[in-house]
């Protein structure tokens, strides 16, 4: 099973670790397009800074991830899993998962990122600042920087098992599963469902909507399910006590749908 995450907007301090190692990160078929993307961006946010700024998009308050942009190659880094902070992250606790857990995710879970292309937990990365939004003045939109060498690297990251999209949209255009790929690939839709004058109402709330990911992702490394395909996925779900719906896809070649509908938001 491959599980593939967003990147967190905030992120932990990088630390007092060792420096990045670039050639050292997962899927090497990536690393000139890392290099690439990390070179662009340690050049604009040591001009500029209000031209920096602007094409990353911060805020006058996030001013200060410009500096954090310029010291990637020098200052320390840490695991993946440790960097990368929010709602999600925060629910899916990699830290506390038992010992046979943590190397489920070090094996499954690949974090998808600006800067990185996509980055397994276990790798060890600085904090950065870098959206696949953004489009940097030399290499132009990340997102389309990346379909290239995406297409070649990860269908053999995904092998021949399940792929579980948990992606937000911006990420999912720097690589789309295609073909056999997409066929046992899974996206997950989380529903809130509520009652009004007897009749239900759902609805998609984001902050919710990721922390149950990172519940689900938990429940499934901590189960040790390994869920073959979309179908088992859908039974395993369900046995871990969750209310899914599937969407078989309409033809070959496409991904399927679940949907968890889940009655309380916390």
């Amino acid at each position: 099973m491959l599980v593939l995450l967003p990147p967190s907007e905030g992120k932990a301090p990088s630390g007092r670790g060792t420096a990045l190692k670039l050639e050292s990160l997962s899927l090497p078929g990536l690393t000139e397009a890392r290099r690439a993307v990390l070179d662009e961006l340690a050049e604009l946010c040591a001009g500029d800074e209000e031209k920096a700024r602007e094409v990353l998009g911060l805020s006058e308050g996030l001013r200060g991830e410009i500096a954090k942009n310029t010291e990637l190659r020098t200052t320390g880094a840490r695991p993946a899993g440790e960097i990368y902070t929010g709602v999600l992250y925060d629910s899916l606790d990699l830290a506390s998962l038992d010992t046979a857990a943590k190397r489920r995710a070090g094996r499954s879970l690949l974090v998808f990122s600006g800067l990185w292309g996509a980055v397994r937990v276990t790798d060890r990365i600085p904090s950065y600042r870098c959206s696949m939004g953004v489009k940097l003045p030399g290499l132009g939109a990340l997102g389309a920087h990346w379909r290239a060498p995406m297409a070649a690297a990860l269908p053999e990251a995904a092998g021949d098992g399940l792929v579980l999209d948990l992606r937000s949209s911006a990420y999912t255009a720097a690589w789309k599963p295609k073909g056999e790929v997409a066929g046992r690939t899974a996206t997950v839709r989380v529903l809130h469902s509520q009652w009004v004058d007897g009749v239900e109402k759902r609805s998609v709330v984001s902050h919710f909507n990721k922390a149950t990911k990172g519940r689900i992702v938990r429940s499934l490394l901590s189960a040790g399910a390994a869920p073959k395909g979309p179908a088992q996925l859908l039974e395993a779900l369900r046995d871990l006590g969750y209310v899914v719906e599937a969407k078989p896809p309409a033809g070959a070649g496409r991904p399927w749908a679940l949907d968890v509908v889940v009655t309380e938001i916390h």
